[in-house]
């Protein structure tokens, strides 16, 4: 048994050629200059996350060495092979109090070196300050930076981690 149709029989008609029509659309061959384009994003996607991989993170992983010797908390996070997203590495930050009186609730702070198509590798930083400080905590995000992927250099990342560093070390 058939249900009335609610659509006019113009508007099935012009839906089944809607349908008609993306179905070849999508069953041809993809155009040669969007497959390049294409390609080209990939290719410079991939670029961005090696470049991360062999000057970004030994910085940071260097960096991550030093503050867990000084007896704070820190970590890397890589997903700079990541295939649903552009390619970052990040620095996570928690500041220790020394002295056992002060036990304090820092929050973790990041720093995130991440590729942007339109901007190349974009420095963002998320400094949270520690509630034991008698204030209000607050966070400060903001974007440090911006460099072409090629330009990326292990003294532009030192420059950018040293200051978040003593950054969230003022802020706590």
């Amino acid at each position: 048994m058939r249900r009335a149709n609610p659509l006019t029989d113009e508007s099935t008609e012009r839906l089944r050629s809607l349908l008609k029509a993306h179905a070849e659309r999508t069953t041809s061959a993809p155009q040669p200059a969007a497959k390049t384009a294409l390609d080209a994003g990939e290719r410079q996607t991939h670029a961005s996350g090696e470049r991360l991989r062999k000057v970004v993170r030994p910085v940071l992983d260097d960096c991550m060495a030093e503050l867990r010797n000084a007896g704070h908390e820190a970590s890397v996070q890589d997903h700079s092979d990541s295939e649903d997203a552009y390619p970052s590495i990040a620095l996570s930050f928690t500041p220790r109090a020394h002295g056992a009186s002060r036990r304090t609730t820092a929050l973790a702070s990041v720093l995130v070196f991440r590729y942007d198509p339109r901007r190349g590798i974009v420095v963002q930083r998320d400094i949270r300050a520690s509630a034991a400080r008698g204030r209000l905590v607050t966070t400060s995000a903001d974007r440090s930076g911006t460099i072409g992927v090629d330009a990326v250099s292990t003294e532009w990342v030192e420059t950018k981690t040293l200051n978040f560093v003593e950054a969230v070390l003022k802020a706590n």
